[in-house]
């Protein structure tokens, strides 16, 4: 991989990780609820997960797609009836002091598994191996795996923290309930691109 390709694709797997999605959104909202440490399960498994999932479309998951095109209207049904579970799970979250009992941030498995239904992840796993991978060969995808791991940092340490920042101002119940919400709300329209494409 040329040195100008690989800038390319850093500031396009920043670009791509960095803004608003289901995975910084649950971040920021988990960041919130639960604080940094407990949430270090969770940013790991997108930290980690999303880039397998790359390396998985790399060197062939792609042309699922192609040979059975119904596969991606199922993969985009049960997508956004997984992200409407977890918005409802964020407007209904437990407020810190009882976040201990009631409720739990995602674990590392649950936040990797997030990837294969998350919409967002999926079009930016197409879209990076597509632009950057073009032949699909091992190294070039690798390239692709690697650089998304090291901007996946980034990414989920500052929603995260975000998120944590906030929690000083969400120790009112009613203001937690209203970020809550406000969060699943977001969440939710996350899908619109889906549902409209």
């Amino acid at each position: 991989m040329t040195y100008e390709l690989l800038t390319a694709l850093v500031g396009f797997a920043l670009v791509t990780v960095i803004t608003p999605g289901p995975n910084n959104l649950m971040l920021m909202a988990s960041g919130a609820n639960f604080g940094f440490q407990r949430t270090l399960p969770h940013m790991l498994g997108i930290g980690l997960g999303f880039p397998l999932m790359v390396f998985c479309v790399g060197i062939g998951v792609m042309h699922l797609f192609d040979l059975w095109p119904q596969s991606y209207m199922i993969l985009k049904v049960f997508s956004v009836a997984y992200l409407l579970y977890l918005a409802w799970k964020i407007a209904h979250a437990a407020p810190p002091e009882k976040g201990q009992a009631g409720g739990r941030p995602l674990t590392f498995l649950q936040s990797a598994a997030f990837q294969w239904v998350n919409p967002k992840a999926w079009s930016m796993a197409l879209s990076a191996i597509t632009l950057y991978a073009t032949g699909r060969d091992l190294p070039a995808v690798l390239w692709v795996a690697g650089v998304y791991i090291c901007v996946s940092f980034i990414s989920t340490t500052g929603w995260t923290v975000l998120g944590q920042q906030m929690r000083r101002l969400l120790k009112n119940p009613r203001r937690l309930q209203v970020f809550n919400w406000a969060m699943a709300i977001l969440l939710v329209a996350t899908l619109v691109p889906v549902l409209l494409h």
